[in-house]
């Protein structure tokens, strides 16, 4: 019985820092440095005629129906027009994108005829980059209008600064998009850690929707790489550079048709993570850069590998305890477990009915979660050696 109760106090405790003690120990690591050095401000950017060259960079396939729009989003960026390079990277898109991209000569087209996927695309885009700054943006997703503006200022701040990660902001379409506002949530609370993490030493990744680079930092990356964002700015990590968040400077986009659609973002993004362990090995280890190290795992490498097996190995050892009979404690806690799972079956149901309720939809999208990082594994096997996913439709 000893070594059961050791099990689930030590599964338990791996979930509970997981998804909330990091956060607490973050939010009071960032109190006492802000306590220590005082409150910082951000100089103001040099005239426009003294900014740096930046190239959008927009990586696409088949996003026929998004030209339009995302074009007239990069004409309303408030960054000097002499300065700021729109590049597109079609990868064997197959539908009309290139022909709609010809209708605006302003914009820099680089077309591969195979499709290869996103890291295949960005290897070659950046071999026609010739600004000092790229920022990478995708093709359904909005900019604000300052966030150019706000991304190069980060980079002028610190030169330690190698990557600018944005603020993902995510949209439902209508009251009651369930799976958009969950997913959101999820976000909000992501952006939350992004801050503090980036503000006690560097954010911990950068999504692809807005992350922006020093050019000549940018190494190629092998064709299968599936997060390739998260590979990108912490392999920066972990040559010693910080990642810097920026809210100021967001992307905003629907979030998931529907939960299929979200599972299938979820499974890739899993399965991604898991590849990205690997990959990233080196910063698993406490030397040379031990803060950094601290924050990729507690932030990033348990939800991917360990607290998923933790959280639903609690089950059968509180079940075993329960009838072992080893106190009081156990009992309440498996039917806090009764009470956590109903609620998220329930929220399933509503889900499924295109219903939302927060209360239950919130343990509903964390049970997904931790149950795609296994299909994720899954999904890891049959994509080896393939960099190309298939993408989730938007709300």
């Amino acid at each position: 019985m000893a070594t059961l109760i050791i099990l689930f106090w030590l599964c338990l405790f791996i979930v509970f820092y997981t998804y909330l003690g990091y956060g607490i120990v973050l939010y009071l690591a960032v109190r006492i440095k802000r306590i220590a050095r005082g409150e910082r401000k951000r100089p103001p950017l040099p005239p426009d005629e003294d900014l740096p060259g930046v190239t959008l960079m927009i990586c696409a396939y088949n996003e026929e129906d998004v030209v339009e729009m995302k074009m007239e989003n990069c004409a309303q960026l408030n960054y000097p027009k002499d300065k700021l390079t729109v590049m597109w990277v079609t990868d064997g898109s197959s539908d009309s994108t290139n022909e709609r991209l010809a209708n605006y000569p302003e914009a820099k087209t680089v077309f591969s005829p195979e499709r290869k996927g996103k890291t295949a695309a960005m290897n070659h885009g950046f071999k026609e980059v010739d600004t000092e700054y790229t920022i990478m943006t995708d093709a359904n997703t909005m900019l604000n209008t300052n966030a150019i503006r706000e991304i190069i200022g980060e980079f002028l701040n610190d030169p330690n600064v190698a990557c600018v990660a944005g603020e993902k902001r995510v949209m439902a379409r209508h009251d009651g998009q369930a799976v958009a506002e969950g997913e959101g949530l999820y976000w909000k609370y992501e952006s939350t850690l992004k801050r503090w993490d980036s503000e006690l030493h560097s954010a911990m990744g950068a999504a692809g929707e807005l992350c922006a680079i020093r050019t000549a930092l940018y190494r190629e990356m092998p064709e299968d790489t599936l997060l390739d964002d998260f590979i990108l700015s912490m392999q920066l990590v972990a040559d010693g550079y910080r990642i810097a968040y920026s809210p100021a400077a967001y992307a905003m986009e629907y979030g998931s048709a529907d939960m299929n659609e979200e599972s299938k973002r979820k499974r890739r993004i899993a399965a991604g993570g898991l590849q990205s362990i690997r990959r990233l090995s080196r910063l698993l280890l406490p030397y040379p850069h031990p803060l950094s190290s601290f924050q990729y795992i507690s932030h990033r490498v348990l939800r991917w590998s360990i607290t998923p097996i933790a959280l639903f190995a609690l089950i059968p050892l509180n079940v075993a305890l329960v009838w072992l009979k080893a106190g009081t404690v156990y009992t309440a806690i498996w039917w806090m477990h009764i009470f956590f799972y109903a609620a998220a079956f329930s929220g399933y149901l509503l889900a499924g009915k295109g219903k939302r309720n927060k209360y239950l939809y919130v343990p509903y999208y964390f049970i997904f979660m931790n149950v795609n990082v296994f299909r994720g594994f899954a999904y890891l096997i049959r994509h080896k050696n393939n960099g190309a996913w298939e993408k989730a439709r938007r709300g």
